[in-house]
């Protein structure tokens, strides 16, 4: 007679705990699914910002319901701007606003255009990721130091950028976060 009892125990356990697990998995793809949702929004929202270009680049890190910003940006007005946009998403509670506001320099400015026209000359490679309303490589530059970031489809259009911002006058260095795709 205790076999059967132990059995239905057995049998019970299983299926509580089998139920356990089946909730637990929706409950994490409920979450990643709203983080996702998360991302997507604040991808879409700090591209769309009226002042963001080419010499702004922007990151974040999105953990549960609390973004990071960070990256370098030219004006003031666009880490505020920033930092406004994602706190506004729905179910964003907590925004730490890491972006850095680049110094004001003249010979800065000289070397983002020089940059600027090293890469995405008319007649170069690189001219087709220069063309819509986002650049694909940012360039940044901090006294006179140079960081490019983006992504570029192939290994030779990297290189090109690089070798390109090296040979602008008055540049102390270019640092390469250039990522290709695939």
């Amino acid at each position: 007679m205790r076999k059967p009892i132990a059995i239905i125990s057995a049998f019970i356990f299983i299926v509580t705990l089998v139920a356990a697990q089946i909730s637990a998995a929706q409950e994490r793809s409920e979450t990643e699914r709203a983080q996702e949702r998360i991302e997507r929004q604040i991808h879409h929202e700090l591209l769309t910002l009226p002042y963001y270009g080419v010499f702004d680049h922007l990151e974040y890190r999105v953990d549960g319901r609390a973004v990071t910003l960070s990256g370098h940006v030219t004006r003031p007005t666009l880490k505020s701007d920033a930092e406004r946009a994602v706190r506004d998403i729905q179910d964003v509670e907590e925004v730490a606003n890491n972006i850095e506001v680049l110094p004001p320099s003249s010979a800065d400015d000289a070397i983002r255009w020089a940059v600027y026209r090293a890469i995405y000359s008319e007649s170069g490679p690189l001219f087709r990721y220069g063309l819509g309303s986002h650049a694909r490589v940012h360039i940044i530059v901090d006294s006179g130091r140079v960081t490019l970031v983006g992504q570029v489809d192939r290994e030779a259009d990297k290189t090109f950028a690089v070798l390109s911002a090296k040979q602008v006058p008055g540049t102390f260095g270019v640092e390469d976060r250039i990522t290709v795709a695939g």
